[in-house]
């Protein structure tokens, strides 16, 4: 059986581009060149043809983008024309007044250097990655226009912008004729903001949604089921994941949400992710990885029977103490039958 066979594509939002059902990023894990070329075969046997970074990526920022080029190189180049390789700026990468945000100057220094670390001559996709308040919105996108119309990017994206800001966004990369393809939003059980109306102006426009932490940084796993194991995110950095974020509380909640994944047949992870596909405006889903037996079971939710009802209502019902039943959102068809695990290509 193809990779092709294993994975489902989904359209991005009005555009000819499709991405899997699964996208694989490089935040934490792309530094150490061994673990990123695990993570990265394992991915592409799976039939994950996306992967995701940004300058800042690492640590240090850069080192994803520099252990990616040199998987490229070596491993994939002969598969460049069947893979989407994406790239982001936004955030702080070096001093200085232009090493920051959304200026012309800064995202296309920023686009060269991202080039050059992943030895490509153009990324398919270029995001900017969060809102500037400070930056006309016109230089911004005129940036990502210009990288279009030049090749160095095929198609463009914003990341993290509120609802407002992504409508006035998409509004002038149509006059530009370089219209927005994506956006990039965290989504999950626990953070659900992107429900009052960043989904609503994102698919209005025209635009997919990719979404990052869809398990809550490892959370929506069985990995804290039974305390923060040595080798766990937590214990190791406690940069973004803290022992306090883990709750008494929230673990109540993981650990029903993963009796009713059992009930299910699926692991807490495949709930997860099948509770996210429930929204037909999620494109796909951008997971991270330290292990490629994670890869795996995320690649599980291909093909997995959708959510019933009455499914969906247990879960709101869990997740009542920490997060507000949403509105009504465009819901998948709810498939009663049992699904055979292997989609067929769209």
């Amino acid at each position: 059986m193809s990779r092709y066979e294993l994975m489902k594509y989904n359209r991005c939002g009005s555009s000819g581009l499709k991405l899997p059902v699964v996208s694989l990023g490089g935040w934490h894990n792309y530094s150490n060149l061994d673990q990123a070329r695990a993570l990265t075969l394992k991915a592409w046997d799976l039939g994950i043809t996306h992967f995701d970074f940004a300058n800042n990526y690492g640590p240090p920022p850069g080192a994803a983008e520099t252990s990616f080029g040199q998987i490229m190189r070596r491993e994939l180049a002969g598969h460049r024309d069947e893979l989407i390789v994406s790239s982001k700026a936004g955030y702080y990468m070096w001093e200085g007044p232009y090493g920051d945000w959304g200026s012309r100057k800064y995202l296309t220094a920023s686009l060269h250097q991202s080039l050059r670390r992943l030895q490509l001559d153009y990324v398919d996709i270029f995001y900017h990655h969060r809102f500037d308040p400070d930056t006309p919105l016109e230089e911004t996108m005129g940036a990502l226009a210009q990288f279009v119309r030049e090749g160095k990017a095929l198609y463009a994206g914003i990341s993290n912008y509120p609802a407002k800001a992504a409508k006035k966004a998409a509004k002038i990369m149509a006059k530009l004729h370089a219209p927005l393809v994506i956006h990039q939003c965290a989504y999950n059980m626990f953070r659900r903001d992107i429900e009052d109306k960043v989904l609503e102006e994102t698919a209005a426009h025209g635009m997919g949604m990719i979404v990052f932490s869809p398990l809550a940084q490892g959370v929506l796993t069985d990995r804290y089921l039974r305390g923060i194991p040595a080798d766990s995110r937590v214990a190791v950095s406690g940069q973004f994941l803290k022992a306090e974020h883990l709750t008494k509380q929230k673990l109540d909640l993981v650990a029903k949400l993963n009796d009713l994944a059992k009930a299910r047949g699926q692991t807490l992870t495949q709930l997860a992710l099948t509770w996210i596909l429930r929204d037909r405006r999620v494109t796909s889903l951008l997971i991270g990885a330290s292990q490629p037996e994670q890869i795996e079971d995320c690649c599980k939710v291909v093909g997995a029977e959708l959510l019933s009802a009455e499914e969906l209502r247990k879960i709101e019902a869990i997740l009542a103490p920490v997060s507000p039943i949403p509105s009504a959102v465009p819901a998948r068809r709810v498939v009663r039958k049992i699904i055979r695990p292997v989609a067929r290509k769209t």
